[in-house]
């Protein structure tokens, strides 16, 4: 790998991420022996390298860990095995990209990249409120992924809460049927914008309690996990205790594709538009793995298979454009 100057490399494929899906990517790419260079950012989108794992404490649905692993132990890992397979990797964060021509540039504060290829797997952050609690029971009793953390011991048989409107609460809520005794919709208006089909699920279910006009004022427990929340009704007023060892912010999630400044399609929501089965974008060349082009099922192990769908693809995208000057 070549360097122009002290802050300026070349690389046949760059990497932006550091989650799961650009592990799995730098990891593949490696062992190709293309040399990636993968930017792992600093405090990126506010959330430590390695992403949303870092803030989940169990990681029990990821194969090859029977007992579970910590999320930050599972992604030190991640890292460990890009390191070993001759992944370079910068604890910066990409402030900006180039695709307008080839080869494309990725440039933060202090580097600049040009790459004959790109995988974008920044991710996307999930949506959180912020009240009193909400930061001291966060991982102990209040999380953002039912499917991540709804099967947890400390969920199960007991009461919990979720917070949202749309088709992913009504999922949330419904699937922690499975585990709690009891599952509250706290919603803040009186009636849910999600589809009609999911709605009635829900007020079908006898599990689930639906609070209208209503949102969570403050968390506590007594120097343990969550043991209830405040819940006031925007309309009367009133704020009432809900004792529940559970709540999930089911409110949406933010991708992180604002430093892409509009250079590859994104849909409404701002996740990258990938062509179907694949992980190619809009613009040749530039790959996109992992939670950022995935709002769908949004779990480390499907951002680990489109990272390496990416790898391949680009590979095989390398391989036609043939080798470059720059190596």
């Amino acid at each position: 790998m070549d360097s122009f100057t002290p802050n300026s490399f070349f690389t046949r494929v760059c990497i932006i991420g550091s989650g799961p899906g650009a592990h799995t990517a730098a990891i593949y790419a490696a062992r190709a022996e293309l040399k990636p260079i993968l930017f792992e950012g600093w405090l990126a989108n506010d959330i430590a390298a390695g992403g949303q794992l870092t803030t989940t404490s169990d990681v029990e649905n990821f194969p090859g860990f029977p007992e579970g692993i910590g999320g930050l132990e599972i992604t030190d890992k991640f890292r460990a095995q890009s390191i070993r397979f001759g992944t370079q990797i910068l604890t910066e964060t990409v402030t900006s990209v180039d695709f307008s021509s080839r080869p494309f540039i990725v440039t933060s504060d202090s580097t600049t990249v040009t790459a004959d290829s790109v995988i974008v797997a920044t991710g996307a952050v999930a949506r959180r409120l912020k009240f009193p609690g909400s930061e001291e029971f966060w991982n102990r009793g209040i999380s953002a992924c039912a499917v991540c953390d709804g099967a947890a011991p400390i969920f199960r048989n007991n009461p919990i809460a979720v917070v949202g409107g749309g088709d992913s609460a009504m999922e949330e809520a419904n699937f922690l049927t499975k585990y709690g005794s009891k599952v509250y919709i706290v919603h803040r208006r009186d009636a849910f914008r999600a589809s009609k089909i999911m709605q009635a699920r829900v007020l079908e279910n006898p599990k689930i309690e639906v609070l209208w006009n209503s949102q969570v004022s403050q968390a506590y427990g007594d120097k343990g996990p969550l043991a209830g929340l405040k819940v006031k009704n925007i309309v009367t007023g009133e704020v009432k205790d809900v004792e529940v060892n559970g709540l999930f912010f089911a409110i949406g999630h933010e991708p992180a594709t604002k430093f892409l400044n509009g250079q590859l399609d994104l849909d409404s929501d701002g996740y990258v538009v990938t062509k179907p089965g694949t992980t190619e974008t809009s613009v040749k060349g530039v790959f996109a793995a992992g939670d950022v082009q995935d709002k769908k099922y949004r779990q480390a192990i499907t951002a680990a298979g489109t990272g390496c769908m990416a790898a391949l693809e680009a590979e095989h995208y390398l391989q036609e454009i043939g080798p470059q000057a720059n190596l």
